[in-house]
């Protein structure tokens, strides 16, 4: 049986799912990337996850002291302190005076002794250089440079040592390296962080551009700074193994469960499409309300409007939240969508779910986030969140505000495949009144009526009427 190179986990969520297990074990990884993309931190994580299974490692810096290092960290919960004292985890400050390497007498040998004696020390096997283009700058003479970069390699080579060297990607014409390039053709893995700017919300992005030996994921893959570090959920990460259920939960409305055949699939994705004021928050607190009393827990993502203000809206018309979130089987989400990057917003609900585990995600309103995503990243978000859902067998309630008033037009939302129920709520003119009406646009493998039926929002929530208003008003019911 032939088997593959052996791998390191670098224990940062989602990122070894990207390496396909890691990255090369008693090899050399580059990360390249700009200021501000990750690139310290990346490494700094790796070695403090991997200290806290027991495995030591020794972190060299050229750019930062061990004190910036550690307050740098601390507001992520890394107590580096206590990982350093019980010999997990070395700082190594690697400041170079810029005369020492003018007058020819400095070589990156000294650094290495220092590293041999420290690992065989730790019985560590793990090492980050950061910054490594910092004192390559610092040699003027090109040729002088290269020398000390091989003597690094073959000395790396030798140790049998799993390596990270950090090192900023510049703006060369070829988009290469600033300073020492051919550290691309060294490494057996390279990896670049970049970061970029739309709509005014700045994302972080990894690409795995070479690994020897090894598939790996080679799409450009967003990820976030969050409060406990590097986050990353890759669209190649997701699948479609589930497995559909054929359990359903009532709506709460009798009118509407008839129309979907009984109710609901559990872990079923549902989109409640129509103009502004139509009725979605209505309908879907309707949802979260009735469900939690039957048992079930409800997180409720606004992107739109405070807890307090979704609460009292749907007070008065007649549709209490407040017991199901004093009962704790209710649980908000707020944020402005432009408060944080795509990934952020994500990272914030996967972590809500995994803590809560909800019966039903409801997201009020996904169309609030094309405010600062073009639509490939949306739809990328989407798959993603929609994804997390199905495998948590988490049944998602999406509301999108649709650009249009008036029926008919559904299909403008751009990812209708994605979901498996769509109720399409829109607005009829009915000789002196504007009609309320729902129709069921698809149920993915469940009968439902294809009708349109008009509903009323009243002081005691939706009411589902048998005929059209005009046909109410006059006597006809």
């Amino acid at each position: 049986m032939v088997r593959g190179i052996e791998k390191t986990l670098t224990h940062i969520e989602g990122l070894d799912l990207v390496l396909h297990g890691g990255i090369p074990t008693g090899r050399v990884t580059l990360v390249g990337g700009g200021p501000g993309t990750g690139k310290t931190l990346l490494g700094l994580e790796f070695l403090y996850r991997s200290a806290l299974t027991g495995h030591p490692g020794i972190f060299l810096s050229f750019e930062e002291t061990a004190a910036n290092l550690r307050g740098n960290v601390a507001s992520f919960g890394w107590d580096l302190p206590a990982l350093e004292k019980n010999g997990r985890l070395y700082l190594m400050e690697g400041s170079v005076a810029p005369e020492t390497v003018i007058s020819g007498t400095f070589s990156i040998g000294g650094f290495l002794a220092i590293i041999r004696g420290k690992a065989d020390e730790m019985g560590g096997s793990l090492l980050v250089i950061d910054a490594l283009d910092v004192l390559m700058g610092l040699f003027e003479d090109s040729g002088r440079q290269r020398q000390q970069v091989n003597l690094l390699h073959r000395w790396l080579a030798e140790q049998n040592m799993t390596v990270i060297l950090t090192s900023k990607k510049g703006a060369t014409p070829d988009n290469g390296v600033r300073t020492c390039e051919y550290l691309d053709f060294l490494a057996d893995c390279v990896i670049y962080l970049d970061q970029r700017i739309n709509k005014q919300i700045i994302t972080k992005r990894l690409q795995v551009v070479k690994y020897r030996g090894s598939a790996y994921d080679g799409n450009e893959v967003p990820f976030a700074v969050v409060d406990d570090g590097l986050y990353f959920n890759a669209v190649s990460n997701m699948n479609l193994n589930y497995e559909p259920s054929e359990q359903r939960f009532s709506s709460g409305i009798d009118e509407l469960d008839e129309m979907l055949g009984g109710g609901y699939k559990k872990g079923s994705c549902i989109l409640l499409d129509g103009a502004s004021g139509v009725g979605k928050t209505a309908l879907a607190s309707t949802l979260a309300r009735d469900a939690c009393a039957s048992g079930q827990k409800v997180l409720y993502v606004n992107f739109e409007e405070s807890q307090s203000g979704l609460f009292s809206g749907m007070q008065n018309m007649g549709i209490d939240l407040e017991p199901a979130a004093t009962a704790g089987m209710l649980e908000t989400c707020v944020a402005m969508p432009e408060s944080r990057s795509l990934e952020a917003h994500l990272y914030r609900i996967d972590r809500k779910a995994k803590r809560f585990q909800p019966n039903h995600l409801i997201v009020d309103a996904i169309s609030a986030l094309t405010r600062i995503a073009e639509e490939t990243y949306f739809f990328d978000f989407l798959l993603r969140l929609i994804c997390l859902c199905r495998a948590q067998e988490i049944t998602s309630i999406l509301l999108n505000q649709s650009r249009f008033r008036y029926p008919g037009h559904g299909d403008d939302i751009g990812f209708a495949s994605l979901i498996d129920t769509i109720l399409i709520l829109s607005y009829q003119d009915r000789e002196d009144a504007v009609q309320r009406m729902l129709q069921i646009r698809k149920s993915r493998g469940s009968q439902h009526s294809n009708r349109r039926r008009p509903f009323l929002i009243t002081g005691r929530g939706l009411s589902f009427l048998k005929k059209p208003l005009a046909e109410i008003h006059s006597g006809s019911l």
